[in-house]
This record gives structure tokens, sequence and C-alpha cells, in this order.
């Protein structure tokens, strides 16, 4: 089981990160603001969706889940995922293919203070 965390030090218009995996079974991406989860990404295999919420004050917004096409991760496929921060949305690509758009529900973007990768992964890279 995979655990990573890494601090950041200014989230806000620009690339956030991330790069390339490999992933056998589950895993969660988080953007963390101190104890709340500015975007939390949960590919779900066995609902074919990537989940999308944030937690504010210990409780979970509603959940997005509408992708453009199909699926794009398989199971034990290498894949990379980008997250571009603008001044309205998180935008999240994998694969280079643009996936969705995630409007900002944390009023300031810049107490984002940590990247934090957990679940059955391999990360090969790490950009921030």
């Amino acid at each position: 089981m995979t655990q990573y965390v890494k601090p950041v030090s200014t989230v806000g218009p620009g690339r956030v990160g991330l790069g390339e995996f490999s992933m056998n079974f589950q895993f969660h991406v988080n953007l963390k603001a101190g104890e709340d989860i500015a975007l939390h990404v949960n590919p779900r295999f066995e609902e074919k969706v990537i989940v999308r919420n944030t937690l504010l004050n210990r409780s979970w917004g509603k959940e997005e889940r509408s992708l453009p096409s199909k699926m794009p991760l398989s199971q034990g496929q290498n894949f990379s995922i980008w997250i571009y921060c603008d001044a309205q949305c998180f935008k999240m690509a994998t694969n280079g293919q643009h996936q969705f758009d995630y409007k900002h529900r944390i009023p300031n973007l810049q107490q984002i203070d940590m990247l934090e990768v957990c679940g059955d992964v391999t990360l090969t890279q790490v950009q921030v």
C-alpha cells in the first residue's frame, strides 16, 4: 500500500502536478488544506467512474462523477495524471486527455499545503 505525502508551497493558477503511475486496484489523490481536502480524486473501477469531491469542516460535499467518455484508467496499466489549477477550477487530464473541470469549493487556494496519494498504486514520477 502506497502513501505519498508531499508539502506544496503554493497552489494557485498553474499546474499542480502529479505524474506517472502504475495501479493495481484502488487509490486516491488529495490536495489538502490543513484538515480539509480541496480536491479528492478517487477512481472507482467497479463503477467505471472517477469520483471528485471536497471535504470541508469534516463534511463531504456532493460527489461529481461525470466523464467525457468511458473510464480512462484500467487496472494494472500505467497512466499519467495532470492536475492544473486556474482561478475558477481544477482541470484534470489522464494520459494527455482532458477528463473534467472541478470548480473550487474552498475560498482560498493558498491554504492548500499538501499533496497526498494513497492506495494500491506505484508512483514512478511526481512533479509539483
